[in-house]
């Protein structure tokens, strides 16, 4: 099983020199370094070695902390991986999905961090039940006074985290929508998007829309991309969804392009559910010859 190793530092002062020689030194076939703060998740490189990670893969780290600096951002990272048939390693942390003794570490660290939140729940609800019996009742002021001030204060709180928490998984929407509106319509943009992602991070049409409303109307994605999408020949549906998997990703596979095809439950030319690399590449000549890659 190939191992794919990925190496991060906070600094350009550091160097992920050490990190990639215990990568090399694990077995590693390849070694993806990136120069970015662990609280980001929205790190480019990683988020790539995630897209074109494949079925009986590896990804391998020194430690823990050099992928996720949170426990909920781990347990996505892993689950990410596990939707897609691959594994994870931490080199000096007793992890590896691959082993039942690694399987047992994640079980217990799923249960810790939510053992965690119901504790957190718990405190508050008392907290809260303690103030009203002493006559305390909480909320802010103005609004319960219905403040346009206070109102307004709260709506842009509202928007900043709603923007906050798009951003943490633009790089799994934003590219396909950049590259594919209004060529495609919406409907199979969503289903190209939902592709290679798990389960609890698929994106339904109206929550994308919302998303993509957001983003252009603070300038990060033009506003054609809302335009409404042209007439399609029917035969020419499957190349331009072809067409757009690979252009996300130039270098996939044709066997990868295959399984995301069947995890979009997209039926062949002929109508069967099983892909093949031949007929994905007579898609992508096709494409070519239309001028959509």
């Amino acid at each position: 099983m190939p191992l794919i190793g990925y190496a991060r530092v906070s600094t350009e002062d550091q160097t992920p020199l050490p990190q990639s020689q215990a990568l090399k030194s694990a077995g590693c076939v390849e070694i993806h370094e990136e120069q970015a703060s662990g609280g980001d998740r929205a790190r480019p490189v990683l988020a790539r070695v995630l897209e074109r990670i494949g079925k009986g893969d590896t990804l391998v780290v020194v430690r823990i902390d050099r992928l996720a600096r949170s426990l909920s951002h781990l347990l996505e990272v892993i689950e990410r991986l596990e939707a897609k048939g691959a594994f994870f390693r931490s080199i000096q942390d007793p992890i590896d999905t691959g082993s039942p003794q690694g399987k047992f570490t994640l079980q217990v660290l799923g249960a810790a961090a939510e053992f965690e939140r119901a504790l957190i729940r718990e405190r508050t609800k008392a907290g809260l039940a303690s103030a009203r019996t002493k006559g305390r009742v909480g909320g802010n002021p103005g609004l319960r006074a219905r403040d346009p001030a206070a109102l307004r204060k709260v709506r842009l709180a509202r928007q900043d985290g709603y923007m906050e928490r798009l951003n943490e998984t633009a790089q799994d929407w934003v590219p396909h929508v950049r590259r594919l509106r209004p060529d495609l319509a919406w409907e199979d943009v969503v289903r190209i998007i939902n592709g290679p992602l798990p389960e609890a991070r698929r994106w339904t049409q109206s929550r994308l829309l919302r998303a993509v409303n957001a983003y252009v109307r603070d300038g990060f994605l033009p506003a054609t991309v809302l335009d409404r999408a042209g007439p399609r020949a029917r035969d020419d549906r499957l190349p331009a969804i072809v067409a757009g998997i690979k252009g996300a990703d130039p270098d996939i596979t044709l066997q990868a392009i295959c399984a995301r095809l069947e995890n979009m439950r997209e039926r062949t030319p002929r109508g069967r559910t099983s892909w093949q690399p031949s007929s994905v590449k007579m898609l992508l000549e096709r494409a070519k010859r239309l001028g959509i890659l």
